[in-house]
């Protein structure tokens, strides 16, 4: 069984003894940085020269210095910046200032899983990862709630990493909801493969070929596009709020019956058989070492297939359909104004 922890179980002195460094600003460097602040803890973010999240990070009230200076002034520091950056930050401006005793925290762990980035010893080396984007981390905490979040530990060097890890939670406010302990390994295998084979890659693909099967066969892009994309949204909150069983007392009976009938033909064995292969590429370092290899190059595939992407019908006929629905514009407003940039 999971081993979960909730606020009786941390003891948020030992967060309070330390001086944080968030690098990064960005959705979850912003929700890290006021929580932990408004939890009375000490707190300086450290941005790259130029970056265009220093004015909200200061409007916030936080103060800001270079990545550097915060990692000299910091003995707890958590990398929030995109994976593909971490490794050349944390060489030129993090791993000159590590000593023995202090913290090196992660909200992802790709770097250290795949050995993009390596501390010395003598460093408790841990991992605090919400399970929700950082303005739903800022915003359930303001409400007085938390969003679930995983800990894990990959140094043990104080002897101490896992209740440092878990105060850290506790002042995030993740303890209010339960803080579940995992791995470096397992949280980073899941998290991509997760995001692959069926909440990214998985859906969006599925999307597009439904959509092209009911266009090509001559039915109106519009309503391919309200079919397929547009009330996928009520389908995933009901199984959001009641699993995929209350989903299915909630819909149709014919829905149901289609969904249990038609479904396995879709996500046949063979899918399955891709998910395997996607799993060991991901377990293996491949994917990893794709993905690295494609920055270095300048990510010539990922911007022919992003642009690709955004050529699709369904992407032109869903701008037209969501410009005649004021409320979706309206909630993506909502979500760029607290994202923090």
């Amino acid at each position: 069984m999971a081993t979960l922890y909730y606020e009786k179980d941390a003891d948020q002195g030992l967060i309070r003894s330390r001086r944080v460094a968030i690098i990064g600003y960005g959705s979850q460097g912003h929700a890290h940085a006021l929580n932990l602040r408004d939890s009375g803890i000490d707190v300086r973010v450290g941005l790259r020269e130029g970056s265009g999240s220093r004015a909200k990070a200061e409007a916030a009230g936080l103060r800001v210095t270079g990545v550097a200076e915060a990692a000299a002034e910091a003995d707890l520091i958590m990398m929030l910046l995109p994976d593909t950056e971490q490794a050349a930050t944390y060489e030129a401006d993090i791993a000159p200032h590590l000593e023995p005793g202090d913290a090196l925290f992660f909200a992802h762990g790709f770097n250290i899983r795949f050995g993009l980035i390596n501390p010395p010893d003598g460093v408790d080396v841990g991992m605090v990862a919400p399970k929700g984007p950082g303005h739903l981390v800022r915003r359930t905490f303001e409400e007085g709630g938390g969003v679930p979040s995983l800990i894990a530990v990959s140094a043990d060097a104080s002897g101490k990493a896992m209740a440092l890890a878990l105060s850290y939670a506790d002042a995030l406010g993740a303890t209010r909801a339960g803080v579940l302990e995992t791995t470096f390994e397992e949280e980073t295998e899941t998290d991509l493969f997760g995001e692959q084979v069926v909440l990214c890659g998985g859906v969006s693909a599925l999307i597009m070929a439904a959509f092209d099967t009911l266009v090509e066969a001559g039915y109106q892009p519009e309503s391919a596009y309200f079919e397929c994309l547009h009330e996928l949204k009520l389908i995933v909150d009901l199984m959001y709020e009641q699993g995929i069983s209350g989903m299915r007392f909630s819909v149709s009976d014919t829905a149901e019956y289609g969904d249990l009938t038609r479904g396995p033909r879709v996500i046949d064995q063979h899918v399955r058989d891709e998910m395997g292969r996607i799993l060991a590429e991901i377990r293996d370092g491949s994917f990893a070492a794709e993905w690295v290899a494609e920055n270095r190059a300048g990510r010539p595939r990922y911007k022919a297939l992003r642009e690709e992407g955004k050529r699709h019908p369904i992407e032109t006929i869903g701008t037209s359909l969501r410009a005649m629905m004021p409320f979706v514009s309206a909630g993506r407003q909502r979500l760029e104004d607290v994202s923090g940039g």
